[in-house]
């Protein structure tokens, strides 16, 4: 017989799913074969694998350790990095927010990847808030999203139910994004853009367009000018609407692409700072979010600002260049 111990991470799913993560290899009709014959109990009573797992539930299965292993996963090893680029800007008992860096993906593309979910769970591993075996039944992830070479604010669940709810708070657009940008010449007004963005999964780039254009989705960015050095603008950028490559596709449109930007920015500019400032990355830095108010799982977050510090490179290049760092806590 083997006793499971439901942690606070992994409350909130249905026993089945759980059953299911834990011995992945197994049928479905086997665990409900066994919740019927009752060799697998959830706090010593009959199930039916529709219940929700709370913290402290106690599972016992009345199993054979060949036949529990044998519907397992081979072992995982501990992923620990020397180097963690994780840096924590906010964390409680559900929930995380990192400084991403720019450089690396949010989640992996290809098996071999290395993503901010693998930094993110070697930081559990070594905080010991999560093991090997935990991760069986609910591996912790990023709840948002920025392109690899942006830098800045990006969330994280440490539970399933702190994932669940976080990750819906974004779906339903319900926390503010401000980004942080440096672009390719003068800005002097405030404004809310409109336009129609349009993907070409070929060549990984997306089209802004004026007009409606089928397949295309409707979207808003609003900006704010902070200041201004020769020929360069350091913008507050809003993302209204969530798109990818929104804010350097919609940008560079009315003519001002983020500096550093290889898809969508200018060539000549890009050139210069690369060569003055080895820059390999857009100066684009999710900078800060803004929560409403909150209740249960996310109440740590309830009408938070939480700001993500710029790159060393972004605040070189904003002192060489003589800009001021107006409206940047």
């Amino acid at each position: 017989m083997r006793e499971l111990k439901i942690e606070a991470h992994e409350a909130g799913q249905r026993l089945d799913k759980y059953l299911q993560k834990y011995m992945a290899q197994a049928p479905k009709s086997f665990f409900y074969k066994m919740l019927r014959k009752k060799n697998i109990t959830c706090n010593q009573k009959k199930c039916d694998g529709s219940e929700r797992l709370m913290e402290g539930d106690i599972i016992r299965l009345f199993l054979s350790e060949e036949t529990i292993e044998g519907f397992r996963k081979p072992k995982e090893a501990a992923a620990f990095y020397s180097e963690n680029p994780l840096s924590v800007v906010y964390e409680d008992a559900h929930v995380l927010l990192l400084n991403k860096p720019a450089g690396i993906l949010s989640q992996k593309a290809e098996k071999e990847d290395v993503s901010m979910v693998e930094y993110l769970i070697s930081y559990l591993l070594e905080k010991g808030e999560v093991t090997e075996e935990s991760l069986r039944s609910f591996r912790p992830s990023v709840c948002n999203r920025l392109d690899r070479n942006t830098s800045g604010l990006i969330t994280a669940g440490k539970t399933l139910q702190g994932s669940k709810e976080l990750s819906a708070l974004i779906r339903e657009r319900n926390v503010k994004k401000y980004y942080l940008c440096l672009v390719d010449g003068i800005i002097k007004e405030n404004a809310r853009i409109h336009g129609w963005l349009l993907t070409d999964e070929s060549s990984n780039q997306v089209k802004i367009y004026r007009d409606k254009r089928e397949g295309a989705s409707e979207i808003y960015t609003a900006y704010e000018p902070l200041s201004h050095g020769k020929d360069l603008t350091l913008l507050k950028a809003e993302l209204i609407t969530g798109r990818s490559h929104q804010i350097r596709a919609h940008l560079a449109s009315i003519g001002h692409p983020v500096i550093g930007d290889s898809k969508y920015g200018k060539p000549s500019a890009n050139r210069k700072f690369r060569n003055a400032y080895h820059l390999e990355y857009q100066l684009l830095h999710a900078y800060c979010m803004e929560f409403p108010k909150l209740s249960g799982v996310l109440s740590g977050l309830s009408r938070k600002q939480i700001f993500a510090p710029l790159p060393e490179i972004f605040e070189k290049i904003l002192k060489d260049e003589k800009i001021e760092r107006k409206g940047i806590v």
